[in-house]
């Protein structure tokens, strides 16, 4: 399996752009993905920089309906002619960040006729498969941190039923994607139980100068740890937090960048 990170807040060249943003361009068992697709269309100018052909990718999936992980799609749609995209049917509700900045999608993607939308477990074939993990119970109370829907005419926290995962396996080893673990990434580990994980942990809105901030993210390396995985992340989680977790976590906690190449 290779992982090509085409966007990422940070980037190992200054021939790489970075931004507020993730998308991975997956090669695993002969298919070859893209795992959300930025802010903009710096993935693609990216890719095109590492030599990756969007043109050539067979399936797109949307990880979750922000603006940072599809905000590329249209640029996507544009160089990819065939590869349907697969989301959840609830991606295009509105989300806000505080009571009224919009993070969600632009509603006029709707229309691109290339859209599969994802309810349940889906099966994508090679050993890879979707899952909203509907209906599952979180564990660890989900953190809405400061993000909210409107639904009905109703503002509501954010209970993120729009997000995804995908379940690659590939040797033996069963790898879970995840653009930015909204419902909880002790959550997401326990129901899937993964051998390796790759993605966001949405820890940035962490304040580790509060006690109670610094005992979220000490309980979260020791479950972390116990549940036998390995981790690569990025994005979300935050750089004070990583270094808080890669301390406690060491080599079993690692950083992708803008430009990063993982081999498993």
């Amino acid at each position: 399996m290779r992982i090509v990170t085409l966007v990422e807040n940070t980037s190992l060249s200054p021939d790489l752009e970075a931004e507020h943003g993730l998308s991975l361009l997956l090669e695993v068992n002969g298919r070859r993905l893209l795992f959300d697709m930025g802010q903009s269309p710096a993935f693609a100018r990216n890719a095109h920089r590492l030599g990756v052909d969007l043109a050539a990718v067979d399936t797109a999936i949307l990880s979750h309906g922000h603006y940072d992980h599809g905000g590329g799609l249209e640029e996507f749609l544009r160089q990819n002619a065939a590869a349907p995209v697969y989301l959840s049917p609830f991606a295009f509700e509105s989300h806000l960040s505080g009571l009224k900045r919009d993070i969600g999608l632009s509603p006029a993607l709707q229309t691109c006729g290339r859209l599969r939308y994802v309810s349940a477990d889906t099966d994508l074939g090679d050993g890879l498969t979707l899952t909203p993990c509907a209906g599952a119970a979180p564990a660890v109370p989900i953190d809405p941190a400061g993000l909210f829907t409107c639904r009905e005419g109703r503002l509501l926290p954010e209970d993120f039923r729009h997000e995804q995962y995908l379940i690659a396996e590939e040797a033996g080893r069963r790898v879970v994607f995840s653009g930015c673990s909204h419902r909880g990434i002790l959550n997401i580990v326990r129901w899937l139980r993964p051998d390796v994980v790759v993605g966001g942990f949405h820890f940035k809105h962490l304040d580790l100068q509060r006690e109670e901030h610094l005992a979220v993210l000490d309980d979260a390396a020791r479950r972390l740890l116990d549940s036998g995985a390995v981790f690569y992340t990025c994005h979300c989680t935050g750089e004070a937090a990583y270094r808080f977790l890669k301390n406690r976590m060491g080599d079993r906690l690692h950083p992708l960048s803008t430009g990063s190449i993982l081999n498993l």
